[in-house]
């Protein structure tokens, strides 16, 4: 803040969010959505870019309203800092969501190699109790 030291005491914790939030959420849902497997190559284009949108624009807002509320300490950049928390939380919400879809189980797996109509049979079924044995 060499142009006006007055200002680092109300952009140093938007500053500290910004890189906390801001980037590392940023990093860690990015690479997530990379490197997370895919169950049957499916495609999550809608999750991403609703994650992205929200988590963007809620730093966009924080990045607004937490510097104009802590100067003036109007209720408009309140209530635009309060939205900006709600659609950083919107944005963990989608996430979260996408990334449960990416979690199989064992038994999912297994259902899903099964062609459509088999089912599982007791081994009872080789043998015939009416036929005498061999």
């Amino acid at each position: 803040m060499a142009v006006r030291p007055g200002l680092a005491g109300v952009l140093a914790p938007t500053h500290g969010h910004l890189g906390t939030v801001g980037f590392m959420l940023s990093m860690v849902m990015g690479v997530a959505f990379w490197m997370m497997p895919r169950p049957g190559g499916m495609r999550q284009t809608g999750y991403e870019a609703v994650t992205f949108a929200l988590l963007q624009t809620g730093m966009a807002a924080r990045v607004v309203g937490e510097p104009w509320w802590r100067l003036t300490g109007d209720p408009m950049p309140h209530a635009l800092f309060a939205v900006s928390g709600a659609l950083t939380f919107a944005a963990t919400v989608s996430f979260a969501l996408a990334m449960s879809r990416r979690f199989v189980t064992v038994e999912a797996i297994r259902a899903a190699a099964r062609p459509r109509g088999t089912r599982e049979r007791p081994a009872s079924h080789l043998t015939d109790p009416t036929r005498p044995p061999r």
